[in-house]
């Protein structure tokens, strides 16, 4: 990956609607050449796709959570993983150093809500216990910029 790669990701990252020939014109790269570069990136997973980035709040998932899991025993992720999937309102989870096992994100329609999605990932057979921590509002999110 060159700087002419890492402008055109920053471009697309700042808009990826924006057609080859406007990145084009923005790197100095004709309009196939960009799609070219664009079809590398994806190509070596680089680049993973795109997609639309949705207000949660705008469907109705304005609560969210972060909770940290602990599990009986040595549990492998593969298998935290599995178990975590079938509930919809883990939106990402991550294995972690630490004293937790994983970090868990949540998001919800309500208090309420995140109370029942908690007590169901409680009841999944792994995990010995949770410690939640409500998020108030969000100070800070990017997506990362290619220099």
């Amino acid at each position: 990956m060159d700087a002419l790669d890492q402008r055109i990701i920053s471009r697309l990252v700042a808009d990826a609607r924006a057609s080859y020939a406007e990145i084009g014109s923005d790197v100095g790269l004709s309009a196939p050449a960009v799609k070219r570069r664009v079809d590398k990136l994806l190509d070596q997973g680089v680049l993973q796709g795109f997609t639309a980035v949705v207000d949660p709040e705008a469907l109705g998932w304005g609560t969210e959570a972060f909770v940290e899991v602990h599990c009986h025993g040595n549990v492998p992720a593969h298998r935290i993983r599995t178990g975590l999937e079938p509930l919809p309102e883990v939106i990402a989870a991550y294995t972690v150093s630490g004293q937790a096992d994983a970090i868990v994100h949540l998001r919800a329609a309500d208090i309420h809500h995140l109370e029942e999605a908690m007590e169901r990932l409680r009841e999944v057979d792994f995990v010995s216990r949770t410690v939640s921590t409500v998020v108030l509002s969000r100070l800070l999110e990017r997506q990362p910029q290619a220099d």
